[in-house]
Formats: C-alpha cells, structure tokens, sequence
C-alpha cells in the first residue's frame, strides 16, 4: 500500500491529463520496481552460485551496469508528480498562496529548461551506440560478455521526455493557480508540513484508507 498521494484531481482537461500521464508514470515505476526485485534475485543466484559450485552468473557486472539505467530513470516522473524529488520544504513551507505558485512555477520552469537539454544529450548518446548494420544494432558494448548498452541508453532520453510531459503540465497548474489565486490547484502536489506527512504514513502502515 502506497502513501496516499496530495494531488488533487477533479473534471478539468488538466486533471484528466495528469491522471492519463499518471498511467503510464505508474506503469513504468512498476516496471522499475520489478527491475530492483530481479537485480536482488540476480545478487542472491550470484552470491550462491559463486559459493557452492564456484561458478558464478556470467556477466553479471555486465546485467547490474545495463539494468541500473530502468530502476535509476523510469520512475524519475512518477516522483515529480507525487514531489518526492529534493525541495527545499523549510523555504516553501513557509510560502502561500500567489507567492507559492510563483516560486513552484519558476522551479518547474528551470527544471523543464534542464531537462530539455538532458533530452537532447542522451538522445544522441543512445544515437551514438545504435546501428542497424552492426551485430545487434550495437556499436558499444559491455566489457565482459559483449552486451549491447543501446536499450539502457534509450531508456534515459524515454524517461526524460515522459519527465518533460510532467513538468510542462505542472507549469500549466501552476500558471493556472497563479491567475485564479486558489490555494489546492489540480495536478500538482500540495505542500505538507512534517506533521501530515508522518500520519499519511503512520495510516498506509497500519493499513488505514
């Protein structure tokens, strides 16, 4: 059970497209989650392997390095929608209102400027590694067992654009509420002091709507 989350939805475009982004945020933080899971699974086989029959899983460096790009990047939106990303909560905490909104819009706004750059980096990082004439489609590799590292440098720019989506819908809820003056816009997480976030999580463990 997840801690209940502080973004408001209601029947406005805005919010149906938060919640149609939140469906695929979720899907792939799902799938960075099963990613951990098969990494520990690996750790273990590796661990024993190496211990009982002294043959440990080949390449497994290799498999860590290629599958730290899902778990590290896939649920980066996901995050963003809920505001678990770094803030400076004892600043904004102490902010409301308009003025809030304008310091929430201007991060967002910086934030969308570095990702656009990030997107444009890594998208021609992945270019540089992919080729259909090569075996695999590969022109880098892994050093061990010659994995092709083209899929976990796609996943980067994938999860960034997705990140981009997220951040441009903020900037819109924070524009919205910076005109109409509203203290719980849509699509965006609200500002919680210590106090609620402790009972949000004291409920979701022991199990409480």
């Amino acid at each position: 059970m997840s801690t209940p989350s502080s973004v408001l939805t209601d029947e406005t475009r805005l919010s149906r497209l938060d919640l149609a982004t939140l469906r695929v945020e979720a899907l792939l933080n799902l799938m960075s989650g099963i990613t951990i899971f098969a990494l520990v699974l690996l750790a273990i086989a590796n661990v024993l392997l190496r211990k009982f029959f002294n043959a440990p899983v080949p390449g497994y460096i290799d498999w860590t390095q290629t599958f730290m790009a899902i778990f590290a990047f896939l649920g980066l939106s996901y995050v963003q929608r809920e505001g678990g990303h770094i803030r400076m909560d004892l600043f904004v905490s102490k902010l409301s209102g308009r003025t809030l909104w304008v310091f929430e819009f201007v991060s967002a706004l910086f934030m969308l400027l570095v990702v656009t750059a990030l997107i444009y980096g890594t998208w021609f990082h992945f270019l540089r590694s992919f080729d259909f004439a090569a075996p695999n489609w590969s022109t880098d590799s892994t050093i061990d067992i010659a994995l092709p590292v083209w899929p976990a440098k796609l996943v980067v720019p994938i999860a960034f654009a997705l990140l981009w989506v997220r951040l441009a819908l903020q900037l819109w809820a924070y524009g919205r509420a910076i005109r109409t003056g509203t203290d719980a816009p849509v699509g965006v997480p609200l500002v919680e002091d210590p106090a609620v976030q402790a009972n949000k999580e004291a409920a979701t463990v022991a199990g409480a709507d």
